[in-house]
């Protein structure tokens, strides 16, 4: 989630709905200056007890990124009711921040290749272990805790988080799930133009149950099977209708700008920031905030950044800012990490791919989607498509799709290998047609004999 460094009362000021549009235009790149932004997150635990630490505790959330000091990461803090607290990182690899558990993120910086996104990912990775193993802490790469309760988990003291905290259970039975309890990987991609833009958004909404499906990767829940394969992405079927889904109107024609826009002002808002400090305007609408009647902050009208943050408030499937977000993986390890960006650029950062790709599921219905999207969660790759058949049935396909798009961007490392390499660990799951949550259902149900402490060992990166 995003992390606020500055106050916003220089910001223009909103004068017309057109100026709803201006952060989607302004993303507008031509193809050769297209970048690539990843985010990962992983949970943080103790290795001798497996317990969450705190913010404050000795050698909890604060002392490690205080540490990542070490590798020239700046501290970004925050004002709370007690004061001045450290809540994320910057750098030049991007900003290290924290979820709402102590959750550890790195939002990564914009890249040109994927190998360059291997090689942050891998500093970060070292770096994170190296004051890990200072302060006896070590990280998880999955999507759900697998052990904790939300009563055993720590909350970080990030303003828009304690908002949320309350709003969440108003609005949805698992809203706090997600928050605390989740993990993901996603990632950042550029488009040319509005209409660019939409034929990536159908794209890649109508193919993220596929994605949701090749990194299933949350199978347990308070140290039990749970019954699905990405618990994570069933948690937002009840986390709010009114920010999540899969954007039926994103498939209408004439979908652009405006019409986002429009579907952004209906969702209710979280906050309002001003002078260093969030207001609590959850369940307010952003309509009346144009006609300067919001209740909360009376007579006054959005800057530019209320905006931008309003829109860092949904959580559809796809998110469009001023890039679009992929956004249904759950949290893995390593080499999934590449994996996700590799192969969403290689979707949809080259044509003939992007093209190849939305043919494959242009003349799915609304309701065929919707039901591919309510199935994966506990079905993965067995979940059904359209035709009778299965995501496992085009999964090999679309992979080839994906690789074939990374080949043709030409993008080599120094031993002149291209990025499609990236996407084997996704082809040994279609391969093995097992993702990595049966997998690890098939040894908790057998080597580990029931033992789910052993996926610490299994998992840690």
């Amino acid at each position: 989630m995003s992390t606020k460094q500055v106050s916003n009362r220089n910001d223009p000021v909103i004068e017309s709905h057109a100026d709803l549009i201006t952060p989607m235009a302004a993303g507008e790149k031509p193809k050769e200056r297209w970048v690539i932004g990843t985010e990962h997150e992983k949970f943080v635990y103790c290795c001798k007890t497996h317990h969450a630490p705190s913010y404050e505790e000795p050698g909890g959330i604060r002392d490690l990124l205080m540490a990542l000091t070490e590798f020239g990461w700046e501290p970004i803090e925050e004002v709370g009711p007690n004061g001045s607290n450290v809540i994320a990182l910057k750098g030049s690899d991007g900003a290290v921040s924290l979820e709402p558990a102590g959750q550890l993120e790195l939002s990564g910086a914009p890249l040109e290749n994927l190998h360059q996104t291997c090689a942050e990912t891998g500093r970060h990775l070292t770096q994170v272990k190296a004051i890990g193993e200072k302060t006896g802490k070590a990280f998880l790469g999955l999507g759900l805790w697998p052990d904790k309760t939300r009563d055993e988990l720590p909350i970080m003291p990030k303003g828009r988080y304690a908002i949320m905290l309350n709003h969440m259970p108003r609005v949805g039975s698992m809203g706090l799930d997600m928050m605390l309890r989740t993990c993901t990987i996603q990632v950042n991609l550029d488009y040319a133009s509005e209409a660019d833009m939409a034929h990536k958004f159908r794209t890649s909404l109508a193919l993220q149950p596929l994605a949701t499906a090749l990194f299933a990767n949350s199978p347990f829940l308070e140290g039990k099977p749970n019954g699905y394969l990405s618990y994570r992405s069933h948690i937002w079927s009840d986390t709010d209708p009114q920010r999540t889904g899969m954007l039926p109107f994103v498939f209408e024609d004439g979908f652009g700008y405006e019409r986002y826009a429009d579907y952004m002002l209906d969702v209710p808002m979280y906050f309002v920031y001003r002078d260093g400090k969030y207001i609590d305007a959850a369940g307010h609408s952003f309509r009346d905030f144009l006609k300067g009647e919001l209740s909360v902050l009376p007579g006054e009208k959005p800057r530019a950044s209320d905006w931008e943050d309003h829109m860092s408030t949904a959580f559809p499937e796809v998110r469009l800012k001023s890039f679009l977000e992929m956004r249904g993986a759950d949290g893995g390890p390593w080499n999934r990490i590449c994996a996700l960006p590799a192969f969403w650029v290689g979707l949809l950062y080259d044509q003939n791919a992007l093209d190849a790709a939305w043919d494959e599921v242009k003349h799915w219905t609304m309701e065929e989607r919707e039901t591919l999207r309510s199935a994966v969660p506990k079905l993965g790759l067995k979940a059904p498509i359209p035709g009778g058949k299965t995501l496992q049935d085009i999964a090999g396909r679309i992979l080839d799709i994906s690789a074939a798009g990374l080949t043709a961007r030409g993008r080599l490392n120094a031993s002149g290998d291209n990025e499609s390499g990236f996407l084997d660990p996704l082809r040994e799951i279609v391969a093995r047609k097992q993702t990595q949550a049966e997998r690890l259902l098939e040894l908790y149900h057998g080597e580990w004999g029931g033992d789910l402490s052993k996926i610490y060992d299994e998992m840690s990166f």
